[in-house]
C-alpha cells in the first residue's frame, strides 16, 4: 500500500478559477460585471474568496478563466493580485476567452475553459490541478483536500457538502460508499436522490475538483474529441470518471477554516439577489457566521487607499451613527442613522437619512431624509433627498426590482426613471 504523503502539495499545484459566469440570477448586479466581480463585504469581490483560500493554502500558481463582461473583473485582478513573481516560481495568468482553439469558438463550457488553455497550464508544469468556481463565499484549506486526493490515489477528488433536498436541483448530486468513493453522480437533477438515512438531505458537489494534471489533460482531450459532449465538468467529465475511474468525495467540514467564534462550516452560493443580501446581512451580526476579522486566514483583495470612515453631527434627530453595521474606508455618515447594514467604500449618507438592513455598494450617495430598508443599492447610485425604499411593497415593485423575500435592488437607471 502506498504510504501517506506528508509533504505540502500546494506548491506543486495550480489553482484554475472558472470566473466567466454570467450570473444572470443576480439581475442588475451583473449588468456591467461578471458574477465573480460583484462587490462583497464592503471592500472585496466574490472571487477574492476562492483566490484567498488558494493563497492561504500555499498555492502560488494561478489561472483565471474569464468570459462575460470581464473588464471590471480583469481590472480588479490586475490591481489586487499582481504581486506574484516568476522568479519565485509563481504565476498569475488571466485567461480571457480569446478564440485560441478556433476563430469562431469561445469557451463552450467549464471543461472547455480549461482545455483551451492546456498549453499554458503545461508550460507551468504543475503536478496537480485544483479547479475552482470563482463565485462562492467560504474559507477552505485546499491542502487538506490535496493530501486526501494523493493518499487515496484518486482520479478526481470532489469537495462536497450536505444541503436540503429541495435546494439540490442547482448542484451535482452524488452517492458515496462507506469508503468515500463516489458511486453515482447526477448534474442538477429535477428529482435529487436523498442521502441514505437522511430523506431530506442530499450530498452535493461544491464545484471544487482536484486532478493530477496529466490525467486531467488526457480526459479533456478525449472530451474535446467527443462530438456529443457539452464540454462541462459536471455533465461530462465527472460522470465519465465516476463510471470508469476512481472518484472520491471530500467532505467540506474536514477542510473548512473556522475562527474561534465560527460554529458552522460556512459556504454560500450568492447566486440570487436574496442570497446575496442574506450573506451580506450575515456579516453584520454581533457574532458573524463568517469571520472576516480572522487574521490567520485573511481575505486578500485590492486594498484601495481610503481615508478613515467618518461620523459627524451629534444632536437629537441628526446624529451620525452606525449600529450593528460594517462601515468601510472613505465613508461619511453625516447626521444619519445606519442599522444592521453594510456600507462599501466611499459611501456618503447625509443628514436625517436612515438605513436598516441595507447593502450599499461603493461610491453611493444617500440624500437627506432618505429612508432605506432591506435593500441593495448598486455602485455609484445617487439616492434623492427624502426617497423612501422598502416600506411600500406595491410602490417598490413599480419602481425597483423587488424579490419575493422583499429585498429591493436599486440601480441608477431606476432612479433616473423616477418622477419625483
Amino acid at each position: 500500500m502506498k504510504s501517506l504523503v506528508t509533504r505540502p502539495l500546494s506548491r506543486d499545484t495550480m489553482a484554475y478559477v472558472l470566473a466567466g459566469g454570467r450570473g444572470s440570477r443576480l439581475k442588475e448586479l451583473t449588468q456591467v460585471r461578471a458574477k465573480p466581480a460583484v462587490y462583497f463585504g464592503g471592500k472585496s469581490r466574490i472571487i477574492d474568496f476562492a483566490l484567498s483560500n488558494a493563497l492561504n493554502s500555499g498555492i502560488r500558481r494561478f489561472g483565471i478563466a474569464t468570459q462575460y463582461k470581464a473588464h471590471s473583473l480583469i481590472r480588479h485582478l490586475q490591481y489586487g493580485w499582481n504581486f506574484f513573481r516568476p522568479e519565485r516560481n509563481e504565476s498569475f495568468d488571466i485567461l480571457p476567452a480569446s478564440q485560441r482553439v478556433s476563430e469562431t469558438q469561445w469557451y463552450d463550457g467549464t471543461a472547455d475553459a480549461v482545455y483551451q488553455n492546456l498549453d499554458i497550464i503545461q508550460d507551468h508544469n504543475p503536478e496537480y490541478m485544483l479547479i475552482l468556481a470563482g463565485d462562492h463565499i467560504y474559507k477552505m484549506d485546499y491542502e487538506v483536500m490535496l493530501q486526501q486526493h494523493v493518499n487515496m490515489q484518486a482520479d478526481v477528488t470532489i469537495a462536497c457538502m450536505e444541503v436540503p433536498l429541495k435546494e439540490a436541483t442547482a448542484f451535482g448530486v452524488m452517492n458515496v460508499d462507506k469508503n468515500g468513493i463516489i458511486t453515482d453522480f447526477i448534474e442538477k437533477p429535477e428529482n435529487p436522490p436523498p442521502m441514505p438515512g437522511k430523506p431530506d438531505i442530499a450530498l452535493v458537489s461544491m464545484g471544487i475538483y482536484v486532478f493530477k494534471t496529466s490525467f486531467l489533460a488526457q480526459k479533456l482531450i478525449e472530451d474535446a474529441n467527443n462530438p456529443n459532449s457539452s464540454r462541462d465538468f459536471g455533465k461530462d467529465i465527472i460522470p465519465e470518471i465516476v463510471k470508469n475511474g476512481k472518484a472520491v468525495a471530500h467532505e467540506f467540514s474536514l477542510s473548512c477554516v473556522r475562527a474561534e467564534n465560527e460554529a458552522e462550516s460556512y459556504w454560500r452560493d450568492v447566486g440570487t439577489v436574496d442570497a446575496y443580501w442574506e450573506a451580506s446581512m450575515d456579516l453584520t451580526h454581533v457574532t458573524p457566521k463568517l469571520d472576516l476579522y480572522d487574521r490567520a486566514w485573511p481575505i486578500w483583495t485590492h486594498s484601495e487607499i481610503t481615508p478613515p470612515a467618518k461620523f459627524v453631527h451629534d444632536v437629537d434627530g441628526r446624529r451620525g451613527q452606525a449600529l450593528s453595521s460594517l462601515v468601510s474606508g472613505g465613508c461619511i455618515v453625516s447626521g444619519a442613522t445606519v442599522r444592521n447594514s453594510l456600507l462599501s467604500s466611499h459611501a456618503h449618507v447625509h443628514s436625517y437619512a436612515s438605513l436598516d438592513q441595507a447593502v450599499v455598494l461603493p461610491s453611493c450617495n444617500i440624500g437627506q431624509g432618505a429612508r432605506i430598508t432591506k435593500a441593495i443599492i448598486d455602485r455609484g447610485v445617487k439616492i434623492p433627498n427624502g426617497l423612501v425604499i422598502g416600506e411600500d411593497p406595491v410602490l417598490d415593485k413599480q419602481r425597483f426590482r423587488r424579490t419575493e423575500n422583499g429585498v429591493c435592488l436599486v440601480t441608477q437607471d431606476m432612479i433616473n426613471r423616477l418622477e419625483l
